[in-house]
């Protein structure tokens, strides 16, 4: 596992932002373990999350000409990555959108830089890919193009049919969604640790039963 995963994951924990025990999704599920990423709610939590994503960002080796966060929880996000890629020599732009139109100053939904060649959606988590589609549609109706996106979690379980909510985003709009962490690396994280037998057997069993093919 690459370093800033594993450190990642102690962060997260650290933070309780990533919990462990029993938690019932949205889905109406019982999962082993919950990642609430507006936790992350102060100003070294979220640098340091910034920093998280700008390297799994780079890593991914996806080319992008600016960040588009989507609100209200991609706002944050998308600040804080474009800061942390500025520190690591990479200066780009972002925008982000209003849920409601604005009927004075300059108007519109977008708010920040003009949306101009490929533009990488940035989030926490994709549960029912909503955010990512109305996301899709801004972008390609500003006349760029949504390269892809960039999420903290990827949870690799079932979405609407077999495929993960994560694959139904890939296929759905011929692009790549990047992840900080996955389940395999948490898995891999736990696997490593003292006294995570019991935890290790809850996950893979909800992995069997919600697991994406």
């Amino acid at each position: 596992m690459q370093d800033y995963k594993k450190e990642f994951i102690e962060f997260a924990i650290r933070k309780q932002v990533l919990l462990f025990g029993e938690f019932k999704t949205k889905a109406g599920r019982m999962s082993p373990y919950f990642f609430n990423a507006g936790l992350f709610n102060d100003g070294d939590s979220l640098k340091r999350l910034g920093e998280f994503y700008a390297k799994a960002i780079l890593g991914s080796g996806i080319e992008f000409d600016g960040i588009f966060g989507p609100a209200y929880k991609g706002i944050p996000l998308a600040a804080s990555i474009v800061v942390a890629l500025a520190a690591l020599g990479r200066n780009v732009p972002f925008t982000y959108n209003r849920k409601e139109a604005k009927d004075h100053g300059e108007g519109g939904t977008l708010v920040g830089a003009e949306l101009r060649g490929r533009i990488l959606i940035v989030d926490d988590v994709i549960s029912a890919g909503t955010s990512v589609r109305e996301s899709v549609a801004l972008i390609a109706g500003a006349g760029a193009v949504p390269c892809g996106v960039a999420i903290a979690v990827d949870r690799m379980e079932r979405g609407q049919g077999e495929l993960s909510a994560v694959q139904e985003v890939e296929r759905q709009h011929g692009m790549p969604v990047i992840s900080i962490v996955n389940l395999d690396d948490l898995s891999d994280y736990l696997a490593t640790q003292p006294d995570s037998a019991a935890l290790l057997s809850a996950i893979a069993d909800y992995r069997a039963r919600y697991g994406a093919a």
